[in-house]
């Protein structure tokens, strides 16, 4: 069976706007990083997704510095990188095609947001058969009001989309304890 590969999910320059709002887990960079530089180190399977937004207002267009993959996340020369444009990184981008043809059949997946981009993404791979584990404190969420005027924190946006995840459509872990397990 191939190694676990690890998808890192729009750690980019633009989500750091203020604009943004309140984030929790200011540690799921570095979080990245230590999984990053385990997973490099043992020469196990990697995967970049960036997120090319075509929303007319996101930082995150392709043309805009705030599409950059941060210092923290960003690929090495060799390494795949896929770009989306929707919240999944499976839709339109081959990236199924791409970990069926490798033999993977594990992911450990880590990035930014827990609730939109991140959240799809699992519930994409899971639906398609692949075994996930969700790293939760590799994974941030912004703070927002929701539809009943209610301000939900970061905290609880990217608690309850875990809750909603855990045993459904993947494995919680925490890096330190995945990295333990690994390795």
């Amino acid at each position: 069976m191939a190694q676990p590969l690890l998808m890192i999910i729009d750690v980019q320059v633009g989500l750091d706007d203020p604009a943004q709002g309140e984030r929790n887990n200011p540690s799921a960079e570095r979080n990245i990083a230590a999984l990053l530089a385990a997973w490099r180190r043992h020469e196990r399977p990697i995967v970049h997704v960036q997120h090319d937004s075509v929303e007319a207002e996101s930082k995150l267009r392709p043309e805009l510095p705030g599409n950059a993959i941060k210092p923290e996340a960003r690929p090495l020369p060799g390494e795949t990188v896929i770009r989306k444009r929707t919240n999944s990184a499976f839709v339109d981008t081959g990236l199924e095609q791409l970990l069926r043809s490798r033999g993977i059949e594990q992911l450990v997946v880590a990035g930014l947001t827990t609730d939109h981009c991140v959240s799809a993404t699992v519930r994409s791979a899971a639906d398609l058969g692949f075994d996930v584990t969700l790293v939760r404190d590799a994974c941030a969420a912004f703070g927002r009001t929701g539809f009943d005027g209610r301000f939900y924190s970061g905290d609880e946006i990217h608690r309850n989309n875990l809750v909603s995840l855990d045993g459904e459509f993947c494995r919680l872990r925490g890096s330190d304890e995945l990295l333990a397990e690994l390795w």
